[in-house]
């Protein structure tokens, strides 16, 4: 099993360039199941586990698809299959996200409950109650969903709590149903909008998108597509981050600075010296890090898969800080292995107290998740000594080729067996 082993010291300086968003892209392959025809999505982070994850599935139910570099050739002419198996969703809770359009165009699916990073409990309740409200019946049977319709019809429905996968997976399953559907209280991360900007050229009538209410006129077929993936805003955190804790000075290329106001908001009080281009956001870190309070909150403000990275920064921050998790109740696993890296963290309910500035120490830690594995490794860009990060799968989920655009940076770091 891979390892990644970090030598702190060394400031980070240069350029990095951000891969189109994982969480964009998952979903956008999901409404390739919408039509027959050939759906062709550009700027996909090929080299990220959950994209390859998520072809392997959509191969399993009858897609053919095909890489050529980091454009992705997606055609469901040929599906065959409607049930997507628990060994192919359990390390993956996207999977979920081809219930609605199996639903919507074939009438039938059958999805195992999905997996994904241990960090709290996501049920996918809002995800079936919308779907009933659609017109699907619904079971669940030994760990399976199993959902049947005749056609799916218009209808209105308002999401009990914000949910992003459950709206993205209600717009795909109404852009084929009979009517007009109403969605009330959906979640507004851009990549919403990103599927839903590929949708429309899809043929599917949708307004509303970056508000809490989406309203779909729903049509008898949608075709095909060519779309280009947003940059990941996530990537481009947690390099923002890498910049600041090794005290270095990095550009962001590729990137979309409308996409992180919360962030760029919270490191300018840090003391980060910010520019934002056009697609570009430069870093320089402060000679001392401020310390300040953050709150996760749903889109746009600042996100939970950042709040591990931004943890790390604090430890090097002269003083307290307090970090309040308000939408996982499991996401802070990380705040053990930091401790073996001498970090000082009292954790008091959702909230963590993080003192600083502490000299981190080089240890072998174990990622719990996704994005505790890069926070985890940018606590290593900063330890005295050896860092190595065990169980890395966690960071391929997500991040395509981090020790490369590291060590590009300067960073001392590679993968070791």
């Amino acid at each position: 099993m891979d390892k990644i082993r970090v030598r702190g010291g060394r400031p980070l300086f240069g350029e990095a360039t951000i891969s189109g968003a994982k969480n964009s892209t998952l979903p956008c392959m999901a409404a390739s199941l919408m039509t027959p025809e050939p759906v062709l999505l550009h700027n996909a982070p090929r080299q990220v586990r959950d994209v390859a994850t998520m072809k392997l599935l959509l191969e399993h139910l009858g897609t053919a698809a095909s890489w050529e570099e980091n454009s992705l050739r997606l055609q469901a002419d040929g599906i065959d299959e409607f049930e997507a198996p628990y060994d192919m969703v359990k390390t993956m809770r996207a999977s979920v996200l081809v219930l609605g359009p199996l639903v919507s165009r074939f009438g039938k699916a059958v999805i195992s409950l999905p997996g994904g990073c241990a960090i709290g409990a996501r049920p996918i309740d809002m995800h079936l109650g919308g779907l009933e409200h659609l017109g699907a019946t619904i079971t669940i049977e030994h760990g399976y969903v199993y959902a049947t319709a005749k056609r799916l019809r218009g209808t209105r429905y308002r999401f009990p709590s914000v949910t992003v996968t459950g709206t993205e997976n209600l717009i795909l399953a109404a852009t084929l149903a009979e009517g007009e559907t109403i969605l009330e209280n959906c979640a507004l991360e851009p990549e919403i909008g990103d599927v839903i900007s590929l949708l429309r050229k899809m043929g599917a009538r949708i307004t509303g998108e970056d508000t809490p209410t989406i309203h779909i006129k729903g049509t008898e077929s949608l075709h095909g597509a060519e779309h280009t993936i947003i940059p990941d805003r996530i990537e481009t955190g947690t390099f923002l981050i890498g910049g600041a804790i090794t005290g270095g000075k990095i550009s962001v290329k590729k990137c979309n600075p409308a996409h992180l106001t919360g962030v760029i908001k919270k490191l300018t009080e840090n003391g980060c010296r910010i520019v934002e281009q056009a697609g570009e956001i430069q870093i320089e870190a402060p000679t001392i890090l401020l310390p300040s309070d953050v709150e996760t909150q749903p889109y746009p403000h600042f996100p939970t898969d950042l709040q591990a990275q931004y943890m790390a920064l604090m430890t090097q921050a002269e003083g307290i800080s307090r970090i309040h998790e308000n939408i996982f109740e499991n996401r802070f696993m990380h705040v053990g292995e930091l401790l073996r890296m001498r970090a000082d963290i009292r954790i008091h309910d959702h909230i963590a107290e993080v003192h600083g500035r502490t000299p981190l120490s080089g240890a072998n830690v174990m990622a719990t998740d996704l994005r505790a594995s890069a926070c985890l490794v940018l606590a290593g860009l900063v330890a005295e000594g050896d860092t190595v990060v065990q169980r890395v799968y966690h960071i391929d989920r997500g991040y395509e080729r981090i020790e490369e655009k590291l060590r590009q940076l300067g960073a001392d770091i590679e993968r070791i067996s």
